[in-house]
């Protein structure tokens, strides 16, 4: 069996890295934070004409009909240059809620979602607050056994803060007579598939900030002297950037499974989301650590641009489900009676 992505895969991912690299540059993300809604209409635009934004979008409503393989690699270099526009969100969460939901709400949104006319976003009680509510023209909200699909004047918006500057987070507020869009066994199966899907999103992107944040540090290390001596060339600085290295390498085998598991929907595509966003995470949280010290004072700043990186890897390891959910639900598969461990679970 072939584990590797294919040829295509990985041009697209190579065009799109150029792409997000030469346009969403730290610059532009801090002059975003400066604007009304903290997103541009024309960026936004032109991840559309590259049809990023209808990438999962079936066919017959004006996508390209792709799955979370074809998708997984470009979500990682999402977050290598910490993109604020939620391209992650719609492509692997609100596109595919949407679509298992069907019916009119599908046929009247998708095909607008595919040509960048209108955003989805997806509030689930799992995160309390909901990114980017303000833009949105459908949000997408779970509460209890229900799903409600609802148009911004339909909802009451109150902003909350982040960590991450370029995070816009709203608690929402549904009016008591909302008719939810589907509910009972229905809703709850949607709701964790949902789950599964947000937090291989943040898996992904916390893969990129850990590559970014180990990108930046070596390049500053290989500049910056002490003694007379490039700090790169210091033994300790080596170590603080080659543990991240291998935590890094092992993370992303599980993100690329996480992904396999959620397009064939696999029974085990929640153990395998779980196992992913730690490892992912943990990378990203170990790269910001590291990556401080070795900048020294100088990774303290605010005009330094690793904090962009930085704090968007601690936003993302508690959303989607935190370390404790995510470990609880591997804790529960390993100590259960089915669990199949070692080779001969593995290979079977």
């Amino acid at each position: 069996m072939d584990f590797t992505f294919t040829e295509e895969q990985l041009l697209f991912q190579e065009s799109v890295r150029d792409f997000l690299f030469n346009e969403v540059t730290p610059e532009r993300i801090r002059a975003s934070w400066q604007s009304d809604t903290g997103r541009e209409h024309l960026l936004w635009q032109q991840l559309t004409d590259l049809g990023l934004v209808g990438m999962t979008v079936p066919e017959e409503h004006g996508g390209l009909g792709m799955n979370e393989v074809d998708f997984i690699l470009l979500a990682q270099e999402c977050g290598y240059v910490a993109l604020p526009e939620p391209l992650v969100h719609t492509a692997l969460v609100a596109v595919p809620l949407l679509s298992d939901l069907g019916g009119e709400l599908a046929a009247q949104w998708l095909p607008k979602i595919a040509a960048g006319q209108a955003k989805a976003l997806v509030g689930l009680e799992q995160n309390l607050l909901v990114e980017d509510a303000h833009v949105a023209d459908l949000l997408l909200l779970q509460r209890g056994d229900a799903i409600y699909a609802l148009t911004p004047e339909q909802v009451s918006l109150r902003h909350n803060e982040s960590v991450d500057p370029s995070r816009r987070l709203y608690g929402v507020d549904i009016p008591a007579d909302a008719a939810p869009a589907v509910t009972g066994d229905i809703a709850v199966d949607l709701t964790g598939k949902t789950l599964n899907r947000g937090a291989l999103g943040a898996a992904a992107q916390a893969l990129g900030l850990a590559q970014r944040m180990v990108d930046m540090s070596v390049q500053y290390t290989g500049e910056r002297q002490q003694f007379g001596k490039l700090i790169g060339s210091f033994q300790a600085v080596k170590h603080h950037m080659a543990n991240v290295a291998v935590a890094l390498e092992y993370a992303k085998a599980p993100v690329h499974r996480a992904a396999y598991s959620i397009a064939m929907d696999e029974v085990r595509a929640g153990r395998a989301v779980s196992h992913a966003k730690l490892v992912a995470c943990a990378a990203a949280n170990l790269a910001a650590k590291n990556s401080v010290q070795v900048h020294g004072a100088m990774g303290y700043p605010w005009e330094v641009d690793l904090h962009i990186f930085m704090k968007k890897a601690w936003a993302l390891a508690n959303t989607w489900g935190d370390a404790g959910y995510h470990k609880a639900r591997v804790a529960q598969y390993i100590f259960s009676d089915e669990a199949q461990l070692g080779a001969v679970g593995t290979f079977s």
